[in-house]
């Protein structure tokens, strides 16, 4: 099996915390010009959008070189540039750093703050704002965890250790602790384990459970509950399925409060609407560390707002 050849380090410096955009030229192709493959390819940029940034020597090669607006067409080729990012809704919360040395940074998110960029949130996310706030930009995100949660997320500060702890999580070596709010139901025995098959098609926004071998396994069980019918569960994911804890809860009929997913979606929000958020909360991280051998068992510090205060949330 050939070994794929890794790409040359970018000749641009970050934005914002941002990385540039990276893109290789396709190996076939009857584009005569770079700017033609740039045009074809980002048709949703807008007319003249191509055009000005090779006018003005935004797109650059290896070497840092602008790209001529009609340099030749090179297969296997690498471009760079900067996208002009649309403003984005500040998310009015802090990110607390929870632990950090020389190789990781666990950081307490809130929610409304997406992990990493993508689609329309870029600067306002956890990725961008840690690279901005700590200096560090070689800092990567090792997984993943949804815009609507909040709670622990683990970050790498040198690249080339990714990929051991992105292995941890693979391999089900983290052992992952939520909390949610939901209602409570006194006849069910708790605690349940839920097993399901969970399939998420790309471009559909929520997760569905479709017969078949089980690929998603979660622990439930409440913690406390009281007499406005609301429970506090503790939630334990043995698989990391997307969505899966809140699809397990609604399969229970117990839906997590302030989900706009599940059991039925609703219509957005504006962007600067920060009420009601999700009630779930990655609370706990507990794992050995593969590059120092240290054991970690890491807490959030942030409590679920509708079981403090159940009228401030739905205020």
């Amino acid at each position: 099996m050939r070994r794929r050849t890794p790409p040359p380090p970018s000749p641009l410096p970050q934005r914002d915390g941002i990385d540039p955009v990276r893109v290789r030229l396709p190996g076939e192709g009857d584009w005569a010009t770079v700017r033609d493959h740039l045009v074809e390819r980002l048709s949703g940029a807008g007319d003249g959008v191509v055009d000005g940034m090779l006018r003005a020597g935004l797109v650059v090669g290896a070497d840092g070189t602008a790209v001529a607006p009609d340099a030749p067409y090179v297969p296997g080729m690498f471009v760079w540039f900067h996208r002009d990012l649309p403003a984005e809704v500040p998310v009015p919360f802090p990110l607390e750093v929870v632990y950090r040395d020389e190789h990781i940074v666990v950081v307490d998110k809130p929610h409304f703050l997406a992990t990493t960029p993508r689609g329309g949130h870029v600067r306002e996310t956890a990725l961008a704002r840690l690279r901005r706030e700590l200096g560090i930009p070689t800092l990567g995100a090792a997984h993943r965890l949804d815009r609507l949660t909040a709670g622990l997320v683990l970050f790498t500060v040198r690249p080339e250790e990714r990929g051991a702890y992105q292995t941890l999580f693979r391999d089900r070596r983290v052992r992952k602790v939520y909390e949610a709010v939901a209602p409570y139901d006194p006849a069910r025995a708790w605690p349940v384990t839920v097993r399901s098959r969970i399939v998420k098609e790309r471009g559909t926004l929520t997760a569905r459970e479709v017969p078949g071998e089980a690929n998603a396994v979660s622990d439930i069980e409440p913690m406390e509950h009281r007499a406005d019918g609301l429970a506090r569960y503790r939630l334990v994911p043995r698989t990391g399925q997307t969505h899966q804890l809140r699809v397990h809860m609604t399969a229970l009929g117990l839906p997590i409060l302030g989900d706009p997913l599940y059991p039925e979606v609703t219509a957005p929000v504006p962007a600067d609407d920060f009420r009601r958020p999700l009630q779930l909360l990655a609370n706990e991280l507990e794992f050995t560390d593969p590059i120092t051998g240290t054991a970690h068992r890491l807490r959030s510090g942030r409590a679920l707002q509708a079981w403090a205060s159940y009228a401030r949330w739905t205020g």
